[in-house]
């Protein structure tokens, strides 16, 4: 069984997000999607909030599963026999760190990354970006999931 795992924050998950999840569900049997715990960064959502809005926008994608990590990804990877990570890129600067950290999980356990070209409708997008400008009233209906509009719009109080 081809395995990959596609990592990130996720808060909240965007349609660049799902864009890169759907492409790498086509191209592996199984694809995990990794929801990052970093206890020293408050984020918008709690994990639990994350991984219930991804399970819902990716419930049409059978292969997909949801879980939170915390520590190395290599890690995760090597406890669940995967052997790929698939990351978006949306510019060459995304490149640089993700180059690294590419040749870092490599020399660590030999698991490969692949990259992914962003949908240039997504190019511009991140999640940080959708927050800030959702916290200033600005719409993003067009930037997320119905479901994850419908959770920003309750976390900022607009609804």
């Amino acid at each position: 069984m081809r395995r990959a795992v596609c990592p990130g924050s996720f808060d909240p998950i965007t349609n660049g997000h799902l864009d890169i999840i759907a492409r790498a569900s086509r191209l592996y049997d199984e694809v995990y999607v990794a929801v990052m715990i970093n206890k020293s960064k408050k984020g918008l959502f709690e994990i639990e909030e994350r991984i219930e809005l991804i399970r819902e926008v990716t419930a049409d994608y059978a292969n997909v599963r949801v879980e939170a990590f915390h520590g190395l990804l290599v890690d995760f990877c090597k406890q669940r026999d995967i052997p790929a990570i698939v990351k978006g890129l949306r510019a060459v600067s995304d490149f640089d760190y993700e180059l690294q950290m590419a040749q870092m999980n490599m020399g660590l356990t030999g698991v490969e990354t692949l990259f992914v070209p962003t949908n240039p409708t997504y190019s511009f997008l991140s999640s940080s970006l959708v927050k800030e400008v959702a916290a200033w009233g600005g719409d993003v209906a067009h930037l997320v999931p119905a479901q994850v509009l419908q959770a920003l719009n309750k976390r900022l109080r607009k609804d």
